[in-house]
């Protein structure tokens, strides 16, 4: 299967005619000095009218300063909505975020498992954020549009798909605190049919050890299915594409949040293998609920947790960095369905 990936891709794409075409941008980043970062989406679903807007940003002390939004859109010539710009400079070398309004703040981020508590009982701050990220270039980026579909029909979460390490300069402000920001972290861009309710699990784990070494590991399951394994190791000017990764991990609490990640990704093309550990730093729970054709009301939990990584074996043990590990459940019976992975 052949993968297509093109500087036209950095922009948007033709608004597809499905009812949950979605396009979306991704990127967060850490700043290893304070421990400060976040992420940012934009997700246009132009034909449902709405984008799905989201800022979340990691603060020292635990506190989480978080804005989501549904802002109307009826086009999809733009990431433009709700407060947050991307503008793309050069693709696959500069892209540029700038965020400005409300977050509310956020002492203990779990509140948001019942947003509409957490919004009402927690105090707003104005934010601005203006930073800009780098790559390096083509040969650093992974994924793309494959030529044949490769998700059956209900089952799409992205017709095309790709994803970059990066570097991260600029400000982030909330309140009357402001930090400035030198990091690193991961960029990802995605467009098609999307329903938050497509995968059965999925654990997302990104880290980056600065300018020379980080990691992408992917675990789908399928409801009916094996699902997949895979992701990417960028290591000292190389990408290595990699075809599996093993994860285990600690809960905590009776919500079962992620606490703890170990885990090995490989690559049999290279023939080598990194083996991780990651802490969870802070973790927000989120949410998305959409109905079945029968009424029914489907829960999707989405735990993103700024994460701590180690290096735990070859040459690289003892190396240390940030990122995200993302942590994607329907929720049967008030349960994660991916709780024994």
């Amino acid at each position: 299967m052949g993968v297509r990936l093109d500087p036209a891709d950095e922009y948007m794409h033709e608004l597809g005619p499905e009812p949950n075409f979605n396009e979306s941008m991704y990127i967060n980043c850490f700043d290893p000095s304070s421990g400060v970062g976040g992420w940012f989406r934009i997700g246009n679903r132009a034909n449902e009218g709405y984008a799905e807007m989201t800022v979340c940003l990691y603060l020292p002390d635990g506190q989480v300063g978080f804005m989501y939004k549904r802002p109307e859109i009826s086009s999809n010539d733009a990431f433009d909505a709700g407060g947050l710009t991307w503008t793309m400079v050069t693709p696959f070398e500069e892209l540029r975020i700038a965020y400005e309004g409300k977050v509310v703040v956020l002492d203990d981020p779990k509140q948001m498992a019942d947003p509409k508590s957490a919004f009402k009982n927690n105090p707003f701050a104005e934010c601005s954020v203006n930073l800009v990220f780098t790559g390096k270039g083509r040969p650093s980026m992974f994924g793309g549009e494959p030529d044949t579909p490769h998700e059956a029909p209900g089952e799409e979460f992205a017709k095309g798909h790709y994803e970059q390490l990066i570097a991260a300069h600029g400000s982030i402000r909330v309140g009357d605190r402001e930090w400035q920001i030198q990091g690193f972290g991961l960029r990802d861009h995605s467009w098609g049919p999307r329903y938050w309710q497509a995968p059965w699990y999925y654990r997302w784990l990104t880290a980056n050890f600065g300018d020379n070494l980080g990691f992408m590991a992917s675990r789908v399951a399928k409801k009916d299915g094996p699902g997949s394994r895979g992701g990417f190791v960028w290591d000292h000017g190389q990408i290595h594409l990699c075809d599996d990764v093993q994860i285990t991990t600690v809960t905590t609490g009776d919500d079962q949040y992620h606490q703890k990640v170990t885990g090995v990704i490989s690559s049999s093309k290279s023939q080598r293998s990194w083996n991780f550990e990651g802490e969870v730093q802070t973790l927000i729970p989120l949410r998305n609920r959409r109905q079945d054709p029968e009424g029914n009301w489907l829960m999707t939990r989405i735990s993103e947790g700024m994460t701590k990584w180690t290096i735990t074996s070859g040459e690289h043990a003892g190396a240390t960095g940030y990122g995200m590990s993302e942590y994607l459940d329907q929720i049967i019976d008030n349960s994660p369905v991916g709780i024994a992975e």
